[in-house]
């Protein structure tokens, strides 16, 4: 696969983490470079072992998993997001998210929602001549680098925003969610 190519789909693979990302940033109040550089490291290295995952399953059970990702990927991120507003509109001291930092499951579980669909490319992966191992690698920093940037300009969504910024981190989860299933209806559909 060409160079061009594959970056093309690192940069893809890295939308959604990076979304995702931007709504977390919002929601720690003020992160610091080293508390970005932790969650895009997190979301790198899940963004980079799912296309393994699904290039292994694409050689074993490729009908199963094309049936079902978009909804198990909607599923997370609706609970994800929902959880993120509802923490987001309970009633918390003034200065409850200022330093706030999300914990290793609650970074993991989001960057396995966000990396759904690199399981799938995986999936597709395993039906063309591709070294998986370089793949899985440009996915990942890729991720690394977007979710690193995302984390960042969500400090600033998040100094605006003020207090209640989990909301938008938890809507943007959702809006995402709702986006892969209805993608997956309309490529379905042609």
């Amino acid at each position: 696969m060409h160079p061009v190519s594959l970056l093309l789909i690192g940069l893809a693979m890295s939308t959604d983490a990076f979304a995702a990302a931007v709504g977390k940033g919002a929601a720690m109040g003020t992160p610091r470079f080293r508390d970005a550089l932790r969650v895009g490291l997190i979301f790198g290295l899940i963004e980079s072992v799912t296309p393994v995952i699904g290039w292994w399953l694409g050689r074993s059970a490729l009908p199963w998993v094309e049936a079902f990702d978009h909804w198990i990927a909607f599923a997370l991120l609706v609970l994800l997001g929902g959880h993120m507003i509802h923490s987001g509109l309970r009633p918390s001291p003034a200065d409850d998210n200022e330093g706030r930092h999300h914990g290793f499951w609650t970074l993991a579980a989001t960057g396995f929602a966000t990396s759904i669909d690199a399981l799938a490319v995986g999936v597709g992966l395993a039906l063309l001549d591709v070294n998986i191992a370089v793949m899985a690698a440009v996915i990942g920093l890729c991720t690394l680098v977007m979710v690193t940037t995302g984390v960042m300009l969500g400090r600033v969504l998040g100094a605006m925003a003020g207090r209640r910024a989990a909301i938008l981190g938890g809507v943007i989860l959702i809006v995402i969610g709702m986006t892969i299933v209805y993608e997956h209806a309309v490529v379905r559909a042609a």
